[in-house]
């Protein structure tokens, strides 16, 4: 199915439509602030297995970023976050960064992992965030491609994006031309914070 949103004019009976999905356990192709990703509903057994299927990776060895609708939502799945790096956060989020916390055990229990820290992300995309907000759930988001992949024309671009995942996930959200660069990944968890990643955001302190 083919979700054609306009971010200037967003149309909630389309998000009802892409949220009631997420809820049954698919996966969804959303645009972000940078590229396409591929999500579903972080509480859902099943979108998490179709999502780790999709990657041909098991869940446990996934590498995926949580997506949150404000810092309420994240505070919930991570350790306790010193100030200098809350003020970090909120210095630069909504915004094109994924930044790596500690995480606490209700993220390790759903990934049937043993993972102590996670890439979080609020994204500034209008279609993203009302998705997030009338879910009322975190997502869990992994990338198109494959990491050591270079990022091509066709995970940005609706038309290509359709060519190309149409047969491999139900619902793909289209809401404008994606950008071909990835979030800037800030990792937070020795104190300091260490860009891993420089990618379109450019980190305010």
């Amino acid at each position: 199915m083919i979700i054609e949103i306009d971010p200037k004019s967003i149309d909630t009976r389309k998000i009802n439509q892409v949220v009631k999905h997420l809820l049954a356990g698919g996966i969804a192709i959303v645009p972000t602030d940078t590229i396409y990703a591929v999500v579903c509903n972080l509480h859902s057994p099943k979108g998490l297995n179709s999502l780790a299927l999709f990657k041909n990776e098991k869940l446990n060895k996934l590498k995926f970023s949580l997506l949150f609708h404000d810092f309420s939502q994240l505070a919930a799945y991570t350790a306790p976050i010193e100030r200098p790096i809350f003020r970090l956060l909120k210095n630069n989020l909504p915004g094109p960064f994924t930044f790596i916390l500690k995480a606490n055990t209700q993220v390790a229990k759903l990934f049937s992992s043993s993972k102590t820290e996670i890439g979080m992300r609020i994204s500034d995309n209008a279609i993203l965030d009302a998705i997030l907000d009338e879910l009322g759930q975190p997502l869990a988001s992994t990338s198109l491609h494959h990491i050591e992949d270079e990022i091509r024309v066709y995970y940005s671009d609706p038309s290509e994006i359709y060519e190309h995942f149409s047969d491999k996930i139900d619902v793909i959200v289209l809401g404008g031309i994606g950008l071909l660069t990835h979030s800037t990944i800030v990792d937070c968890t020795e104190g300091d914070a260490i860009i891993t990643r420089q990618g379109l955001g450019i980190l305010s302190e």
